[in-house]
């Protein structure tokens, strides 16, 4: 690779953002957090930011979405997003203090638990895959291409 392409920022020539995302899970039933901007549910995560580990970046994703500190169980899988230009890591994690309470927060206007076949019907339609994905209970991580555009995934196309 040529070092304009491999020194390209994220977004441009070549760049690729890596996000991760955390699929809570106590009793059987997952955490979900409804988003303000779209109202819509689902996992809590994001970027990882320069200098983090991907376990800190999931770990402090959670924490500024819905307050508590996790443990990673294990990688559930790794999803390709092409058209953003982005891969996910995603892990199903648990609580580190079971007793704690998630709450709300500036991106997060509510939460609640779920089974996995009982979802919201407006869980973000690759989240709920996710999800899906971890309650297969397989220990092998999963590759997976999610390869729609966010505006069908949401409706919001003509």
């Amino acid at each position: 690779m040529d070092d304009e392409r491999q020194n390209a920022p994220l977004g441009q020539s070549g760049g690729f953002r890596i996000a991760c995302s955390a699929i809570i899970e106590r009793d059987g039933a997952f955490l979900l957090a409804r988003r303000r901007d779209i109202g819509w549910w689902n996992l809590p995560g994001g970027g990882l930011e320069p200098g983090e580990t991907v376990e800190q970046g999931v770990a402090r994703e959670v924490r500024e979405e819905v307050g508590v500190d996790i443990r990673i169980v294990r990688l559930v899988g790794v999803y390709s997003k092409p058209q953003k230009r982005e891969v996910v890591l995603t892990f199903l994690c648990a609580l580190a203090d079971n007793q704690a309470t998630p709450t709300i927060s500036d991106e997060v206007s509510e939460v609640g638990w779920f089974s996995a076949d009982a979802l919201p019907n407006d869980t973000l339609p690759k989240h709920r895959q996710r999800v899906l994905d971890a309650a297969l209970g397989q220990p092998e991580a999963i590759l997976r291409a999610q390869t729609t555009p966010t505006e069908d995934d949401q409706r919001l196309s003509g």
